[in-house]
C-alpha cells in the first residue's frame, strides 16, 4: 500500500500537465486517492512523515488550482457570459448519464459545488410528512442530460418540483435562455438557493418556498421531478399538472422511483425509452 501511494505521489510530481484548467477530472481523481489514503491509512498503516508531508503538499496545490478555476467561472457567470462554460468538462470519460450507479456522483458534481458554493444550512430541516422524500440532489451529469436533451429557450419557464438547494433552477439559468423556478418546502434550503443566484447575478431564476400542492404552476411549460414525493402527494401535483396541461403543451421530466407513475399518466406519452436510470421525458398529449 505504502509503495502504490509513492507511485502515485511520484506520478503526480512529475506531471505539470495535472495543473492545467482542462485536467480537471484527473486533479479530482487524484485527491480522491490521496485524501481517502490521508485518512483510511494512517489508521491501519505505519506512515512516514515524508509521505505524508508530500500527500498533503499536492492535494494543497490542485486543491488551490480548483479553487482558481472555480472562481474564474464564477466570474464568467456573473458577468453574463456563463452559457457555455461546462461545456468542456461533458465529454471527459464518466460524464455519461447512463453510468451503473446512476445515484452517484463524480468529479462534475466537485464542478458544480465548487462554482455555486452553496452554503448548507446549519439549522436542521424540518420534519418531513411521510409521503416526502430527504433531499437529495440531482447527479450533475442528469442535470447537462436534462439540459441538453430538452433544448429549453427563452420561450420556456422551468419549474423543479422540489426543488432543494436549487442546483436544477440554477444549473438551468446558467446554461440557457429560458427562465427557471424551484418550488421547495424547506425554508432554509430556498434562502440558500437565492443567496447562491443574488451571488451568481442569476436574474432568471426564482424561488418559492411552498408546498408544491398549493402552488401556482401556470407559467411553466417544463416540470422536473427528482421523486421528491410519493403516494397521495405525488398523486395531487400530477392532478395539479394535468389541470394545466388542458391549457397547453407541456413537458414532464422524471428521475427515479416516480417515473413508471408518471408514465402510467393517461395524458402523457414518453418522447423515448421509459427509464428510471435516466431523465425520461414525457409530452403532454393534444
Amino acid at each position: 500500500m505504502i509503495g502504490t501511494i509513492e507511485s502515485l505521489i511520484e506520478e503526480l510530481e512529475r506531471d505539470p500537465l495535472l495543473d492545467k484548467p482542462d485536467r480537471l477530472r484527473q486533479r479530482i481523481e487524484a485527491l480522491d486517492h490521496l485524501e481517502a489514503w490521508l485518512v483510511h491509512g494512517e489508521n491501519t498503516l505505519p506512515m512516514e512523515p515524508r509521505i505524508c508531508q508530500k500527500a498533503r503538499a499536492i492535494c494543497d496545490r490542485l486543491e488551490g488550482v480548483n479553487a482558481r478555476l472555480y472562481q474564474t467561472i464564477r466570474s464568467e457567470i456573473q458577468r453574463g457570459a456563463g452559457k457555455n462554460i461546462f461545456s468542456q468538462y461533458l465529454s471527459e470519460p464518466g460524464s455519461d448519464p447512463e453510468v451503473v450507479d446512476w445515484e452517484g456522483y463524480d468529479y462534475l458534481d466537485e464542478l458544480i459545488g465548487g462554482v455555486l458554493q452553496l452554503q448548507e444550512p446549519s439549522t436542521e430541516a424540518a420534519q418531513l410528512e411521510k409521503e416526502m422524500v430527504a433531499y437529495q440532489p440531482t447527479p450533475a451529469r442528469h442535470l447537462f442530460d436534462l439540459i441538453s436533451r430538452t433544448g429549453l429557450t427563452e420561450r420556456d419557464v422551468l419549474v423543479d418540483l422540489g426543488s432543494g438547494l436549487g442546483h436544477v433552477p440554477l444549473l438551468t439559468a446558467i446554461c440557457t435562455d429560458a427562465r427557471s423556478n424551484g418550488i421547495e418546502l424547506e425554508p432554509a434550503y430556498i434562502d440558500c438557493a437565492r443567496r447562491c443566484a443574488q451571488s451568481l447575478n442569476l436574474n432568471r431564476v426564482t424561488f418559492v418556498q411552498q408546498d408544491v400542492r398549493a402552488a401556482n404552476l401556470s407559467e411553466g411549460t417544463v416540470f422536473y421531478l427528482y421523486t421528491p414525493f410519493t403516494g397521495t402527494i405525488l398523486r395531487a401535483v400530477l392532478d395539479s399538472l394535468r389541470r394545466e396541461a388542458a391549457s397547453r403543451k407541456m413537458r414532464i421530466c422524471t428521475l427515479g422511483p416516480c417515473t413508471p407513475t408518471v408514465a402510467a399518466e393517461p395524458w402523457v406519452e414518453a418522447g423515448g425509452a421509459i427509464e428510471t436510470r435516466r431523465i425520461t421525458i414525457f409530452n403532454s398529449r393534444s
